[in-house]
């Protein structure tokens, strides 16, 4: 087990998340609505004019759709019509059990919340960047190749034992197995690598991680999940 010098860079609130919609999206959604040559919606227009074809469907309808979309491989009809219903006020990308669809909850329903003017819930997101400090460089070799558990477990040292990562994940945190991470830390951005330092900027849900904004600088240990046994 390696210790670190952690330091909180920067911290922000964000309405949405990056690249989460693309055009090609929305002309997708166009096309399940029915709007005729998506294609032909000139570029700065495609947002509003997809959130405003949404609108001509009631909520639940377009959270179907929606859903329908995004997880058409990973969810049954029958669950994304259930789900569905919930969307309109239970947040999903914090309470639903399937953490790797976290993400995806959070997109649909910032679309959502944005095109029905707050009638979902109002999705929360941060991004902030943390500076690792290594006493020795070949301590940074915890963070390859998959970073997200050993840095979360740098980011929850630096929070209270209340916080809700701590409380939920105590057992992976302390483990070596923390198969969740990933889906925690939904944007893990590396970035101004020195021989002993790593910066990464994250991307994860107000409800992990909003605590983190009060973080000094600090000293933890952190260590690695442990490799998959051989088959």
């Amino acid at each position: 087990m390696s210790t670190f010098t952690v330091e909180r860079l920067s911290f922000q609130h964000l309405a949405e998340l990056p690249t989460a919609w693309q055009n090609t999206d929305y002309q997708a959604l166009l096309a399940k609505l029915d709007y005729e040559n998506p294609s032909e919606v000139p570029p700065a227009e495609l947002k509003e004019m997809c959130q405003l074809a949404l609108t001509d469907l009631e909520p639940a309808e377009a959270a179907q759709l929606v859903l329908g979309y995004l997880f058409a491989d990973e969810l049954k009809e029958g669950q994304i019509a259930q789900l569905a219903h919930q969307m309109e006020t239970e947040k999903l990308w914090e309470e639903n059990p399937r953490l790797e669809l976290h993400e995806g909850f959070y997109n649909a329903t910032q679309l959502l919340y944005d095109a029905y003017n707050g009638k979902f819930p109002h999705p929360q997101a941060v991004e902030f960047a943390v500076k690792i400090t290594a006493a020795d460089a070949a301590d940074l070799t915890v963070f390859q190749p998959e970073p997200a558990p050993a840095l979360l477990r740098l980011l929850a040292a630096g929070l209270t034992d209340h916080a809700l990562l701590n409380r939920l994940f105590g057992e992976q945190l302390a483990g070596t197995a923390f198969a969740e991470a990933p889906h925690i830390l939904w944007h893990l951005t590396p970035s101004d690598q020195t021989a002993t330092s790593l910066t990464f900027t994250v991307i994860s849900s107000a409800y992990w991680l909003e605590e983190f904004k009060y973080a000094d600088t600090y000293e933890a240990a952190t260590h690695a999940d442990a490799a998959p046994a051989a088959e």
